[in-house]
């Protein structure tokens, strides 16, 4: 990704449902250039989904978890192929080590993640899971790293998570120099 590239998305994170006219005025570039470079970008896979932006807690799911697991290697694609079927387990990731595959999943409540889980282990190949339930997001940014693809420059950044007492999260971001 270029500098260009950069720009684009740095001005589609201040305004996503812009159009490409918008985003050619807010980076100074040509409707072409700006419609290219998207293009470019979705078919590189840069840009997910419309989907990925839908929160799952709207749609019901309030309890999100990341499972574990520890598989036989040579199984690996039966085992995709089985997680496939399991709609609730919305992103599967190869991993290095001990535990071969992180399966992120959501649920209703409990007793539906319990039978996620449990689907879950039932698929041959899959020996052995461990769970972590997700607690709410405290930060999430990808504006530092496209303002250092934008100018050139390293900032690198400091993320304190501040807590009022009462349970209030507010998340301070400062950039370096």
């Amino acid at each position: 990704m270029d500098s260009i590239e950069a720009k684009i998305l740095k001005a589609q994170t201040e305004d996503l449902r812009a159009t490409v006219i918008a985003l050619a005025d807010m980076t100074s570039l040509s409707r072409n250039a700006v419609q290219a470079r998207l293009s470019k970008l979705e078919k590189q896979g840069v840009l997910h989904p419309f989907e990925r932006r839908i929160d799952p807690v709207a749609l019901g799911y309030p309890l999100t978890a990341f499972i574990l697991t520890g598989v036989t290697q040579r199984k690996l694609t039966p085992i995709a192929e089985s997680l496939d079927g399991i709609p609730k387990a919305i992103e599967v990731r190869g991993r290095r080590g001990v535990t071969a595959v992180l399966i992120h999943v959501v649920a209703r409540d409990a007793d539906d993640f319990y039978r996620i889980a449990g689907r879950i282990l039932d698929i041959d190949g899959v020996e052995r899971a461990t769970t972590a339930l997700v607690m709410p997001q405290l930060a999430y940014r990808l504006n530092s790293p496209l303002a250092q693809l934008d100018d050139g420059r390293d900032r690198g950044g400091v993320i304190r998570v501040l807590t009022d007492g009462l349970g209030k999260v507010s998340v301070a971001i400062s950039l370096l120099k």
